[in-house]
């Protein structure tokens, strides 16, 4: 029974969860009661508790994780001085004049919004605000409205630089770090937030890449789902060359300054994401949208999403030294290791068991949770890191899409009008699910895909 007290302690965790408790506090209060349990029946040393003050200004003195508010400015700013908005509409112009024009803007747009922010719930909102209305007005099947918005919004998950790579990257080093120290290795390797972006980004680009190439299929074969704008509309617009100097080279510029620097090796992930956040700002100057009202309610969502993020941090390393107190390390470890199918049946098992976590946990809670616990015992079975980490946000981005639970789902039938069904929604995304799942097999067949760039950088 005792061997088992490592699950009972995830299980109540997760019991927790679902009665509606913060997660933070449901991971920290869990722990902490099942370490009093354990410290009174003697089958927990109080000294794993020690640790947790170390762990916790280790959080605080972390510079990587700095760049997580300042990404979070940046986006936010983006989308409350209209930047977005008018980035949406600038490209719904070029594009217009071909059918399923409409969906490549709204993909390749919810790309640079989702980049800048890296929170599924955002981008999948604000999308749905600004073009959900529009797609269906002009004639677009909801089912493949409501599909590309909700596909377009989790490219956050992959597409750097984002918040989720930036808590991605840092977990997996740490990981990479214990793994080899685990193996005898003493002067262990690193691997870097920079390295897992450039990973990830030739698999994004790809994943845009198809979803594009659908809406062209679509266009082709059944046109009536993916109209063009009428030419009454697009004679109506004014100078294009003018929208595209002031409305969609300056943000592209901005995201392309904030990821080249970075993968360029002249920028920390904080310090371009601090370029970034005074970039949204002087773009939100030159629109004149720069208020004092606006610059509220920025710092406000700023405060409330990165408290969050750090307060969960908090949570999850409680809950991870109480789980490792109890010897839970070494029952996932034996687990794995005795799984049949070797490093492909633990991959795919613990795959899966992320894929099923993200019905029902966010990203963060999964990656400050789950990840340390099983990343260092696939790292130590061979694995490449940086092919692991883009595994795993891709698997996470499939999870948010898919039906019934899906988080994305969830956020666009929030704000989509009442004549959308839901099952419309359920029935949109299930073709980019199956890109998805191709991705996944793809970057699975050929690891290249996601360590070749960072090799050829980085050497």
């Amino acid at each position: 029974m005792i061997e088992f007290l490592p699950l009972l302690l995830f299980a109540g965790a997760i019991f927790v969860l679902l009665l509606g408790y913060s997660v933070a506090f449901s991971l920290a209060g869990t722990g902490l009661i099942f370490a009093a349990i354990g410290i009174m029946t003697g089958h927990f040393e109080a000294s794993f508790l020690e640790a947790v003050p170390n762990r916790l200004f280790g959080i605080m003195n972390n510079a990587v994780l700095i760049a997580v508010p300042l990404f979070v400015f940046m986006g936010v700013m983006l989308e409350k001085s209209k930047v977005a908005e008018e980035l949406l509409d600038t490209m719904a112009a070029l594009f217009g004049p071909i059918r399923g024009g409409l969906g490549i803007s709204v993909t390749v747009v919810g790309m640079l919004l989702a980049a800048s922010t890296g929170i599924v719930g955002a981008t999948v909102v604000t999308m749905g605000l600004l073009s959900l209305p529009t797609m269906l007005r002009r004639g677009y099947d909801p089912k493949v409205a409501t599909g590309v918005i909700c596909a377009s919004g989790t490219l956050g998950q992959i597409i750097p630089p984002s918040i989720v790579l930036v808590l991605l990257g840092d977990v997996i080093s740490s990981a990479y770090q214990q793994a080899q120290l685990d193996q005898g290795i003493y002067s262990p390797k690193t691997v870097t937030v920079g390295d897992l972006f450039l990973g990830a980004l030739l698999p994004g680009l790809l994943l845009v890449g198809a979803y594009i190439v659908y809406l062209i299929f679509k266009a082709i074969f059944h046109p009536a789902t993916v109209p063009a704008i009428p030419p009454e509309e697009r004679a109506a617009m004014d100078n294009m060359f003018k929208r595209v100097i002031f409305a969609l080279l300056p943000p592209v510029f901005l995201v392309g300054l904030v990821l080249g620097s970075i993968l360029g090796g002249w920028a920390t992930p904080t310090e371009a994401a601090s370029v970034g956040a005074v970039g949204a700002m002087l773009l939100a100057m030159a629109r004149r949208c720069f208020t004092l009202p606006i610059l509220k309610e920025v710092m406000r969502t700023t405060t409330q999403v990165s408290s969050m993020v750090f307060i969960i941090l908090v949570g999850a390393s409680i809950f991870s030294l109480v789980f490792r107190g109890y010897g839970g390390d070494d029952l996932v470890r034996n687990f794995l290791s005795d799984l049949p199918g070797g490093v492909f049946g633990a991959v795919a098992l613990v795959m899966l068991v992320i894929f099923l976590l993200g019905f029902f946990l966010d990203f963060i809670e999964i990656t400050f949770v789950v990840v340390p616990i099983v990343a260092p015992i696939l790292l130590a079975m061979g694995l490449d890191p940086v092919w692991l980490g883009v595994m795993i946000a891709l698997n996470l981005q499939t999870s948010f899409l898919t039906p019934p639970f899906g988080f994305a789902l969830f956020y666009l039938r929030g704000v989509a009008p009442e004549s959308i069904s839901t099952m419309q929604i359920y029935r949109g995304v299930i073709p980019f699910i199956m890109i998805q799942l191709v991705a996944l097999i793809a970057l699975a067949q050929w690891p290249a895909l996601a360590t070749w760039l960072p090799n050829l950088v980085y050497g």
